[in-house]
């Protein structure tokens, strides 16, 4: 029998769990009228033209015709709606955190306190001019540890980029890539620091906070040093003498209260709300109970789920800054002639995903269901422990950058079209959303959430693996992504302000 399910009662269609032929009898007491791939929606009843289509018991958009039961349901008669977002809240703490303080990983505690699930050099271009410098120091540092054994170091890393100049000195654009290379400087995964400029750009060092406190961050601009060999050799032969001293820095136990887990989604599929994503939410709220904190982004991709998120925020000053942030989201994209609907991608229509209010249902999932403690702007340091909404857009690479400028030491990414992606200096830990792509792509992907499709598993168990895996990474264990080699060039500031 063809298998079909529906997840909420007020839903009005149904999720194919296989390819299903035409003409054939399903589960829910349903024949199919056509061809309906796997992941897609199939009608359980007749939906009148202009009548909401329900999915988790949420409106995902509305009915361009008549669409008989049994029928595919997709982008050809489902189309984008606003709706009024209704929602309750008495900014009581619901689900209160536990605090439980038994479980630790092994990581680099740092002089200011921070932690670090890794210990990385970070070679960080204030500017595109830079990029080539930062890279060859970089080059020439990892060739030479790979003949050494230096175990505590995982490596050099070169975070260039192509911003950095070409714009507005001061205002929103040149504020957030200020706030982001700022969160990348003191980001604990790092041993060691240099900030390198060409010494003429918008982005100056002298904008960025030089105390006496930062021990381990050295500043340095190509024209001040004498060109591109006299700077690269410098900085090469002060890392090279301060290896042994990064060396020395060991791992020891940490509680996982000092883990800020960056949750993030890339290629979804219809299944990414079913079987990923409130895995990852489990696992965030277990990470949470234990006094840690999470970061969910992509202002873009709550969009039109935003309602679910006021309903668990501990006060309406959250609120409030995400309604100015969708505001603000909805006049930048007016100005550049698109609107905040032009989603899902290409890959995410195959996957099974019509429009973005279904998409971002299931992107919030990955949440799961403690309190939002705060919201952030774009790289703002994370300052409230617990559940955290940092604004930013859906591209991977750039929310990355943010939910690490902001400081998360782990990544956890969903996927289910079979995202490659990884982000030094912090750890990416890859979940599958269905088996067929898992097996296909399995040497990209850590953990396979499909089994919670294939009645193998609950989403109880793996989100609990996922909450293991977490802490495994954390402690050493490398990623799927890390193996691959993943990791460095991923590094996307979020460019705001025109080009100049």
């Amino acid at each position: 029998m063809f298998n079909i399910i529906k997840l909420n009662e007020k839903d009005n269609i149904g999720i194919a769990t296989m390819d299903i032929p035409e003409n054939v009898e399903t589960t829910l007491n349903l024949t199919s009228k056509d061809k309906i791939p796997y992941g897609h929606k199939i009608s359980l009843k007749k939906i009148s033209k202009g009548e909401y289509v329900y999915r988790y018991g949420q409106i995902i958009g509305i009915t361009r015709c008549d669409i008989d039961k049994g029928r595919h349901v997709h982008s050809h008669n489902l189309e984008f709606s606003e709706f009024d977002r209704k929602y309750n809240n008495e900014f009581l703490t619901k689900n209160k955190i536990e605090n439980k303080k038994e479980k630790f990983f092994h990581g680099y505690k740092r002089i200011d306190g921070s932690s670090g699930t890794r210990n990385y050099i970070g070679l960080i271009s204030t500017v595109n001019c830079s990029a080539t410098v930062v890279k060859k120091i970089a080059d020439k540092i990892n060739e030479y540890l790979s003949k050494k054994d230096f175990i505590n170091i995982d490596g050099a890393v070169c975070l260039k980029h192509s911003s950095g100049c070409g714009m507005n000195n001061s205002g929103y654009g040149m504020s957030t890539f200020n706030r982001t290379i700022e969160g990348f400087k003191v980001h604990p995964n790092f041993g060691k620091v240099y900030v390198i400029g060409l010494g003429c750009e918008c982005a100056q060092i002298s904008l960025y906070n030089q105390s006496q406190l930062e021990k381990n961050i050295e500043y340095l601009n190509i024209q001040d040093e004498g060109g591109t060999k006299e700077i690269i050799n410098k900085v090469s032969e002060k890392i090279i003498n301060e290896l042994e001293t990064i060396n020395n820095i060991k791992r020891t136990l940490i509680p996982i209260s000092e883990l800020n887990v960056a949750l993030q989604c890339g290629g979804s599929d219809s299944y990414s709300g079913i079987t990923a994503n409130p895995a990852l939410g489990i696992a965030s709220d277990m990470i949470i109970n234990h006094g840690g904190s999470s970061i969910l982004s992509e202002t873009t991709e709550i969009y039109g789920a935003e309602h679910l998120l006021f309903e668990r925020s501990i006060n309406k000053k959250n609120i409030e800054k995400i309604e100015k942030q969708i505001d603000w989201w909805k006049e930048h994209l007016t100005k550049n002639h698109s609107t905040l609907d032009n989603n899902p991608s290409p890959g995410n229509k195959r996957g099974g995903l019509t429009t973005i209010l279904e998409k971002s249902l299931g992107a919030v999932a990955k949440s799961g269901n403690s309190p939002m403690v705060d919201v952030l702007d774009y790289g703002e340091p994370v300052k409230t422990k617990g559940f955290n909404f940092m604004n930013g857009p859906g591209y991977d690479p750039v929310s990355v950058t943010g939910q690490v400028a902001s400081g998360a030491n782990i990544i956890c990414f969903t996927t289910g079209r079979g995202s490659c992606f990884g982000f030094k200096p912090t750890p990416s830990i890859k979940i599958a959303t269905n088996t067929n792509m898992y097996n296909k792509l399995e040497e990209d992907m850590d953990i396979n959430a499909g089994t919670i499709m294939d009645n193998e598993k609950t989403i109880e168990e793996i989100g609990k693996e996922i909450f293991n895996k977490i802490i495994a990474v954390a402690s050493g264990e490398k990623s799927k992504s890390e193996i691959n080699g993943y990791g460095d060039d991923e590094f996307n500031p979020w460019i705001i302000d025109p080009t100049l």
